[in-house]
């Protein structure tokens, strides 16, 4: 009886000891803090629960930056993080916040939408807990989060999503994908009160332009590419076009499908004046026939069986020995949106969004994504704020 008492007790400390080997790394990823830098442009600092009251003391609450010009003007939101593992919406949003300077108009950035996500991972595919940035002065961390919201912070999840109001039925885990729950309502799941919270903004403030930005397999046929509905293709079209002449890269316009609901491309026309565009970079990274998910093949994009199938023809971009590096996905995403901002303010004179001190595609190819990034440590007193 006493040797089966403490064999029990060997086997339950074991368990125990195996749960808290797995479970602190997730527990201090989940409670990790990113210091986030108040550039010389950032007027304010809301929570979006002041638009979703809903949202007060949850993990789905977050910031959203402001930059007002001197200037009146247009008005422009970015959005980054929607997905936590396509961190370059994240990158390109933070790199606004600390460097932009608005002239005329209004720029709003969300650096991280789904907030949830960015403190959650993907079980079972080996996903890194943080990524590393290499700056002039050191090092920037970052969470590298899931695509979609934490079932700690929304749970359970439905047998079949009902997307509101057009009850179109989605995919059980759609409920916790911040892409597939715009409109959003008050009183709905956690991810709806978030694009709640946001088309409130958007409609309370008149914001004209929103851009969304995410990143796409080299696999999907939607990459590498502005997505706008009707009311946007011309400004997309427009802004394709001039990178791809002035600045030499591809970026192609696909058209919003009026028959898919949730999406931020499509409800935001439909529930608002804005025009809302979609950008996807390629990132090797979320692939599926890859190497080991580790932070270096997500900062290069490197991958010998990616490169053996692009040999094949079997990818929707171009791709080589060099990958498709953080540096690209970036300035990419800096470039597109900017010019969609330059393309808006030719179109409707009398709203311009001008800004200054964001790099461009070239810049960052050559710079690197940590050159506009400060040090939190040299911050002035007041300009940081934990997320």
């Amino acid at each position: 009886m006493k040797r089966e008492f403490l064999f029990k007790a060997v086997l339950s400390g074991a368990f125990l000891g195996l749960v808290l080997w797995g479970g602190l790394p997730l527990f201090r990823h989940r409670h990790y803090d990113i210091p986030i830098i108040k550039g010389p442009g950032v007027t304010a600092v809301i929570r979006l629960s002041d638009l979703s009251p809903g949202l007060k003391g949850t993990a789905g609450d977050t910031y959203v930056f402001v930059l007002q010009g001197k200037e009146p003007g247009g008005k422009a939101m970015i959005i980054g993080n929607t997905h936590s593992n396509e961190p370059e919406g994240m990158l390109t949003a933070l790199i606004f916040i600390e460097n932009a300077v608005v002239d005329k108009g209004t720029l709003y950035v969300i650096p991280f939408f789904n907030n949830s996500g960015s403190r959650n991972t993907r079980p079972g595919d080996g996903y890194p807990l943080y990524f590393d940035v290499a700056t002039d002065w050191g090092s920037r961390r970052f969470r590298y989060g899931n695509r979609d919201a934490s079932p700690l912070d929304q749970w359970p999840d439905p047998d079949v999503y009902i997307h509101y109001p057009d009850r179109q039925l989605l995919s059980f885990i759609d409920v916790r994908n911040t892409n597939r729950t715009w409109p959003g309502r008050p009183d709905g799941p956690l991810m709806e009160r978030v694009t709640f919270g946001t088309m409130e903004l958007i409609r309370r403030d008149k914001i004209d332009v929103v851009v969304d930005i995410h990143g796409a397999e080299t696999m999907f046929p939607v990459t590498n590419c502005i997505v706008a509905p009707d009311r946007s293709v011309k400004i997309a079209t427009l802004a394709s076009l001039t990178v791809k002449a002035m600045e030499g890269f591809d970026n192609h316009v696909e058209p919003s499908p009026s028959g898919f609901r949730g999406l931020s491309h499509r409800e935001i026309g439909d529930h608002s004046d804005a025009m809302p565009f979609l950008l996807e970079a390629p990132i090797p990274f979320l692939d599926q026939p890859t190497g080991p998910k580790t932070t270096k093949f997500l900062l290069d994009g490197k991958d010998p069986f990616l490169l053996s199938l692009s040999r094949k023809k079997k990818l929707f971009v171009s791709y080589d020995e060099n990958g498709w590096p953080l540096e690209k996905r970036v300035g990419q995403n800096l470039s597109v949106t900017l010019e969609i901002f330059r393309q808006f303010s030719k179109k409707i004179a009398d709203r311009p969004i001008v800004l200054r001190g964001v790099p461009r595609y070239a810049d960052v190819v050559k710079n690197g994504v940590g050159r506009y990034f400060g040090d939190p440590a040299k911050a002035v007193a007041g300009t940081i704020v934990m997320n």
